[in-house]
């Protein structure tokens, strides 16, 4: 199934009509990240009328800081979670399949340094394998010493004085987690739908029964104010789901218990091949990733429990030493603080289970509630299985009646930019232009194509008018965050490209002087939170 081709983006100001109108929406989802998106993909695509709000922009949040992997959890496998497994498995293989212009196959080498980790490693993958079924990537394979050498050319021979054994190849998805997001917006779209960013929920709405029919909204940008009444509506706002729930609640008990992930972004030549690395278990049990992205490189781990939800968070202290310290004793080369070009950190919304004390510990399946009032929540999950989460909350508010019945169409939905099945792909998959799939031709017809601005990134001129045009980017920070990767990939190379990308995007969004220069100010103080401190 595919969209059919969608005309030119609506403006803010049509955008902010459409909330004014009187006609009551079928789908109110609150939230534009993985989980919101795909929820109201998966309702637009059964023919209901779907509006999306969001209160900063799309994957503002976590879902612009994952680790860039679609996978089924090789470390859930390991703790028996074969059903998991498996869904995850499942829906990797869809989202290749649909959108391979955002997702493809990456090798990653498992190196083993004991007599017991090579056959433990390679029949537990095998058993991955055959979980995927018939969508599975690649086979895996075991690595002799010198294979495993010859694959991961940057892997050191000897840790902990014990000398590499060999290893395992096995495959998982890559792709860009922003841009995913963002060719969800454009298939929501597509298939008749609404989104609009920098739009916040400040309260919910009630019928004479006292059932949630709508929400209270406020404009970020200009202040306006909007009511809304819809069907069914969502709360899929992540780490932030609670908030949501107490306007509907004040006494819902808190759900989640959010877990910090951090990357760190270095140059490419500490993982100069096309193939990840994975230590299965660090010295306190996490799992820690190496992987070549966007033609740098990028290390990092998760499962650090926090408290607080700020809307950028930072990594805690020792968390940075930590991925190093990790990563030099795997690296022939390691890598130091000055060698780190960008860092980030995500929050993870995970289910919270009474009694446990470390989110480790925590299953990453996604939970459904629905309130006395109605209001569906749904956290929990990660990117690879957000289009099942969809499917599953839509099927909800189906069962509970608070919507008609109609069949599930997105496990065969080609998302916004993919070309039909066994067509070329307009640039070779896993590079900057790639992501905009049969987008790339109008891109590159734009004012600006041959101007870099960011090198590290491959950000020209076009790509900002572009974000713009199409992408419903509003801010510095939308360009050089979300619709390119420049700020994940480099910082320093993008806090000297934004004062161009504030000339640039104020021209095509109409803005003043003054705007330029409060955008630049917000952008350098998100920007600040990328960059180790000196």
């Amino acid at each position: 199934m595919n969209p059919s081709p969608s005309p030119l983006m609506p403006t803010r100001a049509d955008l902010l009509a459409r909330l004014e109108s009187s006609e009551p929406w079928d789908v109110i989802v609150i939230g534009g990240g993985a989980t919101g998106l795909g929820t109201a993909v998966d309702a637009a695509s059964r023919g209901f009328r779907t509006l999306l709000v969001e209160g900063a922009d799309f994957a503002k949040g976590t879902s612009s800081k994952a680790t860039k992997l679609v996978h089924g959890g090789v470390r859930y496998l390991a703790q028996g979670n074969v059903s998991l497994v498996r869904e995850a498995l499942h829906e990797r293989g869809l989202l290749a399949r649909n959108a391979p212009h955002l997702a493809w196959p990456l090798g990653f080498v498992v190196p083993a340094y004991s007599l017991l980790d090579q056959p433990f490693y390679g029949v537990g993958l095998k058993l991955y394998d055959m979980l995927a079924g018939k969508l599975n990537l690649a086979p895996s394979r075991w690595l002799s010493a010198r294979e495993t050498l010859t694959h991961a050319s940057t892997l050191a021979p000897a840790v902990k004085g014990q000398r590499l054994r060999g290893g395992v190849l096995y495959y998982d998805g890559q792709f860009d987690d922003a841009r995913l997001a963002t060719a969800l917006m454009r298939t929501l779209f597509d298939l008749g739908g609404t989104s609009v960013n920098y739009v916040k929920v400040t309260g919910l709405t009630r019928d004479a029964q006292g059932r949630i029919d709508g929400v209270q909204t406020q404009d970020s940008i200009d202040g306006g104010h909007y009511t809304v009444h819809g069907k069914c509506v969502v709360n899929a706002t992540g780490v932030w789901v609670d908030a949501v729930r107490r306007m509907d609640d004040p006494a819902a008990q808190t759900m989640v218990a959010p877990s910090q992930g951090v990357h760190l972004t270095l140059p490419r030549e500490f993982l100069p091949g096309d193939e990840a690395i994975l230590v299965p278990k660090t010295d306190d049990g996490r799992v820690l990733f190496m992987v070549p992205w966007n033609g740098h490189t990028i290390v990092g781990t998760t499962d650090t429990a926090r408290t607080d939800l700020p809307s950028d968070p930072r990594p805690l202290p020792g968390e940075v030493d930590f991925i190093l310290e990790t990563a030099a004793r795997y690296l022939t080369r390691k890598p130091t603080r000055a060698d780190v070009t960008s860092v980030w950190a995500g929050l993870r919304p995970l289910v919270k289970a009474t009694g446990e004390a470390s989110t480790k510990s925590l299953s990453r399946e996604h939970t459904i509630l629905v309130s006395k009032a109605g209001l569906i929540t749904v956290t929990g999950g990660k990117w690879t299985t957000y289009r099942r989460m969809a499917q599953d909350v839509v099927d909800t508010a189906i069962s509970k009646q608070l919507l008609p019945q109609a069949m599930c169409r997105s496990a065969e939905l080609r998302l916004h930019g993919a070309p039909a099945p066994d067509a070329p792909l307009p640039a070779a998959q896993g590079t900057p232009d790639s992501y905009y799939g049969t987008d790339l031709p109008a891109l590159r017809a734009l004012p600006g194509a041959d101007r870099m601005l960011v090198k590290a990134s491959g950000l020209t001129e076009a790509h900002v008018r572009f974000a713009a045009r199409h992408e419903l980017a509003q801010t510095v920070e939308d360009v050089l965050a979300r619709r390119n990767r420049a700020l994940f990939l480099d910082a320093a190379a993008a806090q000297l490209a934004a004062p161009e990308v504030a000339r640039v995007l104020a021209e095509e969004l109409g803005r003043d002087a003054a705007w330029q220069g409060r955008t630049l100010a917000d952008f350098d103080a998100v920007a600040a939170t990328f960059r180790l401190p000196e």
